[in-house]
């Protein structure tokens, strides 16, 4: 783990899927906040990020635990790390929906149970789901993917009606399509129009605008969609469908 040399100001918060893209994003917007951030993933460059960086594949759910340890009382949880594989379903494979289930599902349950109790406590957290607009649609050729957020979605919403009480929120965030790698296993992938698609600190300012708003209320869920919709699709990968 490397050590951020910022001072600690606000706290610490845990992100997931720090390296590269929205969780990235995330971990340099809470740090310019002045929290003492610790960012999770299975790798990151041999570079200074500015925050403590804890190498972690949470679907190793002993891994994540041992990982988990390592936090002290974090005034906030970013659960960030995403995969999606698309298709018609029957030609996903099995090791693909597992992937998904069990870092799009499995891992924010694992460390919202972790950290419930430390809240609880505390009588203040914040657990932040970076879920997607498909969490409430239709998903044909994205099935099971949008069912792990329809699930993340639904878990946070009841998480909150459970612990409210105790000072601890619970927000979704919900992005349209992204400049990330989130779609390279798609026939698809965002348009590269700046009106067509959102970029990661796109989401990271909703996040920073659901954090600062007063403690005296809260924010659930907030959509973030660009102003324009198109995508565009990968002329050798139209026969995939």
């Amino acid at each position: 783990m490397s050590q951020s040399s910022m001072s600690c100001h606000k706290g610490s918060a845990i992100v997931t899927g720090a390296s590269s893209g929205i969780g990235l994003s995330i971990c340099n917007m809470l740090s310019d906040l002045g929290f003492d951030v610790y960012g999770l993933a299975r790798h990151f460059k041999d570079i200074d990020y500015g925050f403590n960086t804890i190498i972690c594949d949470i679907t190793d759910t002993d891994a994540l635990i041992k990982a988990l340890g390592q936090i002290k009382a974090p005034k906030v949880v970013v659960n960030c790390a995403g995969v999606g594989f698309y298709g018609l379903h029957e030609n996903i494979s099995i090791d693909d929906i597992k992937s998904m289930v069990r870092t799009n599902l499995e891992a924010p349950m694992i460390i919202t149970n972790y950290f419930l109790p430390v809240f609880k406590r505390q009588g203040e957290g914040t657990i932040i789901n970076i879920s997607s607009i498909t969490s409430d649609k239709v998903n044909t050729h994205g099935a099971a993917y949008g069912a792990t957020k329809a699930g993340l979605s639904s878990f946070g919403a009841s998480v909150f009606e459970e612990a409210r009480k105790h000072g601890v929120k619970v927000i979704e965030i919900c992005p349209d399509m992204t400049a990330t790698d989130l779609y390279r296993n798609a026939s698809f992938t965002y348009d590269e129009d700046p009106l067509c698609h959102l970029e990661p600190s796109d989401v990271a300012q909703a996040v920073k605008a659901a954090l600062t708003m007063s403690t005296d209320s809260c924010v659930t869920r907030l959509t973030v969609v660009p102003q324009l919709m198109r995508i565009k699709r990968r002329k050798e990968d139209e026969d995939r469908y």
